[in-house]
């Protein structure tokens, strides 16, 4: 869900171990930050140097700058987790933090009502980018987390997203679609291109997945008066589960959030 870990640093690597010639110094930075993922919080010099694909010595350069700055911190055993310098600048993003502060009050009321998972996500190119998640501690378990990316042909707020986005965009996921990668009912590229039409005109997107824990799910665009900048769904299992149930109260929540956006862009820009 999460892609590969530190798959940005690795093209830094060349014969010999040294970084690409002229790589800047910031791309080598993130690339050790990429290396920690929800399955690797803490890390040895040597574990960032192997995942980011970067030189030991600059490794451990790189490293000390970052906990200098607060982006990262150094455990008593030496390893290295991230630091809440990052957690700090992060809440600053309009496509993050920004958007949870408006969209949190009306998510509450859609988790109360519902009792499940509720989602919120926006596109970062080929995938998305979770934002929030309510769930209640009943739920059925899930692997989302606030932070980790989704893959936007398997999920509702992934449909959502991607058939909203620009049409190379599209383009792109469609051509590169295997079966078996989205939902029940997506087998090809040209069940696919029909799905993305599909949420178009219905405003929502619906889908299955299938597994040791069957989840249905309902999604609907987040709009900032104009364009769609965000997806809201509800996670459910299977059993029970209901389009004509979750699904109005899922677009209703979307609208309402979307309302609130474009109000106070309209108060921002006209104070």
């Amino acid at each position: 869900m999460n892609g590969t870990p530190g798959s940005g640093g690795g093209a830094a690597a060349r014969r010999g171990g040294k970084p690409a010639e002229g790589q800047p110094v910031v791309d080598r930075a993130f690339a050790l930050l990429a290396a920690f993922d929800s399955d690797h919080r803490a890390l040895s010099l040597a574990e960032l140097a192997q995942r980011s694909g970067t030189p030991r010595s600059s490794a451990l350069r790189l490293a000390r700058s970052l906990v200098h700055v607060g982006a990262l911190e150094r455990l008593d055993d030496g390893r290295y987790v991230v630091g809440l310098r990052l957690l700090e600048t992060a809440s600053l993003a309009p496509r993050g933090h920004g958007l949870r502060s408006v969209a949190m009050p009306f998510m509450e009321d859609l988790f109360h009502v519902t009792r499940q998972h509720i989602l919120l996500a926006v596109r970062d190119g080929q995938e998305a980018l979770l934002v929030e998640r309510l769930s209640a501690l009943d739920a059925s378990p899930v692997a989302y987390r606030v932070g980790g990316r989704l893959p936007l042909t398997s999920t509702g707020v992934g449909l959502v997203l991607l058939a909203h986005a620009p049409a190379a965009d599209q383009e792109h996921a469609i051509d590169a679609y295997e079966p078996g990668q989205g939902p029940v009912g997506i087998a090809t590229a040209a069940d696919l291109r029909r799905a993305l039409a599909e949420v178009r005109r219905g405003d929502h997107a619906y889908g299955r997945q299938n597994g040791p824990r069957p989840l249905d799910t309902v999604a609907a665009p987040v709009r900032d008066g104009h364009d769609v900048v965000a997806a809201l769904s509800v996670v459910a299992p299977t059993t029970g589960f209901t389009d004509a149930g979750y699904g109005p109260a899922v677009r209703a929540t979307a609208r309402a959030i979307s309302r609130k956006l474009a109000e106070d862009i309209k108060r921002t820009a006209h104070p």
